[in-house]
């Protein structure tokens, strides 16, 4: 599996972000972070699952394993949106609960 530094730099620039506000982002220096787009380095394989929770995207998409972008499952913390979280586990135990704010949910969108 080799890292595609060009999906790195594609997700950056449809963000809309530069590379120091994308390494800020990620906790790391803008010249770490620029190895990882230049090819110069490689990320581990714990990094690569960083940056594509941050970027939205998947580790197969960075690795050049999977042509959508758009992940298939999104993981919702407790401890970093505690609301979301208790709205989600509500919904998975009542189905009522669920097709109300389905329906509440395609209004608004």
């Amino acid at each position: 599996m080799a890292f595609c530094k060009d999906r790195l730099m594609k997700l950056r620039t449809e963000m809309g972000i530069t590379k120091a506000e994308a390494a800020r982002r990620l906790n790391m220096s803008a010249m770490g972070y620029g190895r990882y787009e230049s090819g110069e380095r490689e990320p581990s394989f714990q990094t690569v699952s960083f940056l594509a929770q941050q970027f939205g995207t998947t580790v197969e998409y960075l690795y050049g394993e999977a042509e959508n972008a758009a992940p298939s499952a999104v993981t919702v913390s407790a401890e970093q949106n505690p609301e979301l979280f208790e709205l989600i586990q509500n919904c998975m135990a009542d189905e009522q609960t669920k097709k109300r704010l389905l329906a509440y949910y395609k209004k608004i969108k």
